[in-house]
């Protein structure tokens, strides 16, 4: 699929599930051209088929994920909802995506009525604001004429999002020491709906959380010596917020072993409040290059 520059009408029709059958969906795939099916699309896919088993009042507030097999773009996903527990406050399901009768992901999502109580955050470091930031445009083109290969990326492609690294190198590499991160959002605006929203942000969760891993080492997600993969995924969702207004993603790697890159991000609102919080392990396998 060759994106328009802006798709989040065709991001919305992907999340958009069919209905099989009670705890039985289908979602179809984002670029039946490309390699294979970007995983932040699957974590999305996976949270709305939970949340059409659950009632109304009640909002995801975590996920976690393992990526077992690699999403063919050719053929549909179907995901098969468990309902584990309905509690009084929270309510637990599992979720199966299955590709040629086999499981390629598995999450669990964790739903919760909406309650107050103490609170506490960090505090987001000091970058410069999205409008003083070139266009995506100008770091796209940087990007894809160093690593020509990105633009197979569903998220290139499809380009539901608007991204601005707070560094210009064409790799988002940054500085070797620092925390990468980016403002993105949404470039269109989106229902009004949290679920929506929610399911948008997973989707962008996945973007770019494995590269703080190889930030250390100087390499990208796109090296052609490296065999990169997602591992597995976690979301944490701790407050309200709109996938439609700037968000910075703010991402650090405290470790890399035996072939696997441990990486956290964060979600902070232009003004300053934690929205979410992500979890990620990565492979980052060293290869010949063809």
């Amino acid at each position: 699929m060759t994106g328009s520059p802006s798709n989040v009408g065709t991001l919305l029709d992907i999340l958009d599930l069919e209905t099989l059958e009670i705890n039985l969906f289908r979602g179809r795939t984002a670029s039946p051209d490309g390699g294979r099916v970007f995983g932040g699309q699957v974590v999305a896919q996976a949270l709305v088929a939970a949340r059409r088993t659950v009632e109304a009042d009640r909002i995801a507030h975590s996920l976690h994920g393992y990526f077992l097999l690699g999403g063919d773009p050719r053929v549909p996903i179907i995901y098969d909802v468990d309902r584990i527990r309905d509690g009084r406050s929270f309510t637990t399901r599992r979720v199966v995506a299955i590709q040629h009768g086999q499981a390629i992901f598995t999450m669990a999502v964790s739903f919760q009525i909406e309650e107050s109580g103490l609170f506490h955050q960090g505090t987001m470091p000091e970058v410069p604001l999205p409008e003083d930031l070139p266009s995506d445009e100008v770091w796209r083109e940087r990007l894809l004429a160093r690593f020509p290969r990105a633009a197979r990326a569903d998220w290139m492609s499809l380009r539901p999002l608007e991204v601005k690294p707070t560094t210009l190198d064409p790799a988002y590499l940054g500085a070797p020491g620092t925390r990468p991160s980016m403002w993105v959002r949404a470039r269109d605006p989106l229902p009004d709906d949290l679920p929506t929203h929610q399911a948008v942000l997973a989707y962008a969760s996945d973007l770019s959380l494995l590269q703080a891993a190889l930030l250390p080492h100087g390499k990208s997600v796109f090296d052609p010596d490296l065999q990169v993969a997602s591992l597995d995924h976690a979301l944490w969702f701790h407050r309200r917020f709109r996938a439609d207004e700037w968000l910075l993603y703010v991402q650090e790697s405290p470790a890399a072993f035996a072939g696997r890159g441990f990486c956290r991000g964060e979600l902070f609102t232009r003004d300053g409040l934690l929205v979410a919080s992500a979890a990620q392990e990565g492979l980052m396998r060293p290869v010949t290059p063809r």
